[in-house]
């Protein structure tokens, strides 16, 4: 048996960063896949971690576990096949440390993707968005830090780990308020803020404190906010805000919908495709037109501008139903 804590240490520290140069986001998603993983590992054979071993990670263990996260974590087949490719990435790195596993790596490089869905973005309306601004009590410490982390994630249409992971070196406020962000594949861009974010982010930095940690938010230990922190923070404030909007009970929010709501605005402001584009940071405008499905305003424009066909028009006549039972006899 061959313990996995010496090789999944050298790819996740050599292998991606060093190596491959795969971003902080990326190596992050990958530790936590790994995370899920190992606990997933571990309950099913009742070892700790550091007891677990390459060959436990056989093909049916690997889909035992895609479809763990499917079922009962509830994850989409999208982020299932991104915990795939991680395991993937990592059998294949794994097979020449150590040739004797190559067959159980190839079986599970064998593993197929899921197809997956295109369903239309989800989304909230200004009012809706107001809502969950509103919520936090700004009196207080940790109001003031919640609204200006979904205010800026709304408002820079920032992924979760784009949020998350923003150092404080990456704010300037003068001039021009704007935040600098390195997105997927090293791209970095620089958003400017509305005044109103930019005034709920010096608020939070005046009670911030000097704490040494980088990120600009922090949780209630005084370190780097989690992503499980934030959104068990973002479904406090939609359950809160619910009460005076109601139809935010109905809707599923997510810290990606934050984002989403950014993009359908700009587009709906702007009719511009490509400054939607700029604004998400996307590599390519193809995989921004996803909003245009899910926005009608260019639909209905298209629809005013057709003349429709002049179809003839006539009545409907109820039949006497006792002269219809007499002709079904």
């Amino acid at each position: 048996m061959t313990p996995i804590a010496s090789h999944i240490t050298a790819f996740l520290r050599e292998r991606l960063p060093l190596q491959r140069r795969a971003s902080h986001h990326t190596c992050e998603s990958y530790a936590y896949t790994f995370q899920l993983l190992f606990a997933f590992v571990s309950e099913r054979f009742a070892l700790p971690p550091s007891n677990l071993c390459l060959e436990h990670l056989d093909a049916q263990l690997v889909m035992d576990f895609l479809a763990h996260l499917e079922t009962q974590r509830g994850n989409s087949p999208s982020t299932r096949n991104t915990r795939l490719a991680a395991i993937k990435s990592f059998m294949r790195f794994v097979e020449y440390r150590v040739p004797s596993i190559l067959e159980q790596s190839r079986r599970v490089l064998a593993i197929p993707k899921k197809k997956t869905d295109q369903p239309l973005v989800n989304y909230l309306s200004m009012a809706e968005m107001q809502a969950i601004l509103d919520a936090p009590d700004v009196r207080t410490r940790y109001g003031i830090r919640d609204r200006a982390m979904m205010h800026l994630c709304f408002a820079a249409a920032l992924r979760v780990s784009e949020l998350l992971t923003l150092p404080l070196t990456a704010l300037t406020f003068h001039p021009t308020a704007v935040v600098q962000i390195q997105g997927k594949g090293r791209r970095e861009r620089a958003q400017p803020l509305w005044k109103q974010t930019a005034d709920d982010l010096q608020e939070w930095l005046a009670v911030r404190g000097d704490n040494t940690v980088p990120q600009v938010f922090l949780s209630t230990h005084g370190r780097a906010m989690t992503r499980m922190g934030f959104t068990h923070l973002l479904n406090k404030y939609v359950r809160l805000a619910a009460q005076g909007c109601p139809s935010l009970s109905e809707k599923h929010v997510t810290p990606h919908v934050l984002r989403h709501t950014c993009a359908l605005i700009i587009l709906q402001a702007t009719g511009d495709l490509r400054k939607v584009s700029l604004w998400l940071g996307h590599a390519d405008m193809q995989t921004t037109e996803v909003y245009l499905r899910a926005d009608p305003t260019e639909k209905i424009e298209a629809l005013e501008a057709v003349m429709p066909p002049a179809l003839r028009r006539g009545e409907f006549t109820v039949p006497d139903k006792l002269i219809a039972s007499l002709q079904g006899k």
